[in-house]
């Protein structure tokens, strides 16, 4: 199982880390980070079968696929910004990754806006005038 080789990696990598920290906290850093990214990348395969699913049940029911791309990119900027926001975290800047985490809402934001202008113009049609 996947989640098994993630987390064993994951252990392994944090008590090398606490390890290498007291004598080169710079590459503990830099360890963390790069396991990270890989566990990113391992995933990208299984990230991009979710996707395809998706716009493949988005294509049999008749989703304006404008729709779906723009939930997807939201998505991604969320796990985007939390994955950077940790990296920073880690490193010890809390301020800049709270800075991060509001770039990413405020980014949501502005891709929600025409999904939430359809439902809006949609629940309006429905109201009696």
């Amino acid at each position: 199982m996947e989640i098994i080789q993630i987390v064993g990696l994951g252990l392994i990598v944090t008590i090398l880390t606490l390890i290498i920290k007291e004598q080169k906290p710079m590459f503990a850093f830099l360890l963390a980070a790069f396991t990270g990214i890989m566990i990113f990348l391992f995933l990208i395969g299984k990230i991009s079968s979710v996707i395809q699913v998706l716009e493949d049940l988005a294509q049999r029911s008749s989703i304006n696929m404008v729709f779906l791309k723009t939930i997807l990119k939201i998505i991604g900027v969320a796990y985007i910004a939390e994955f950077g926001a940790q990296i920073v975290r880690d490193a010890g800047q809390e301020s800049i990754a709270s800075k991060i985490e509001l770039s990413g809402k405020v980014l949501i934001m502005v891709m929600a806006i025409p999904i939430i202008t359809v439902i809006i113009e949609t629940v309006v049609k429905l109201l009696p005038a």
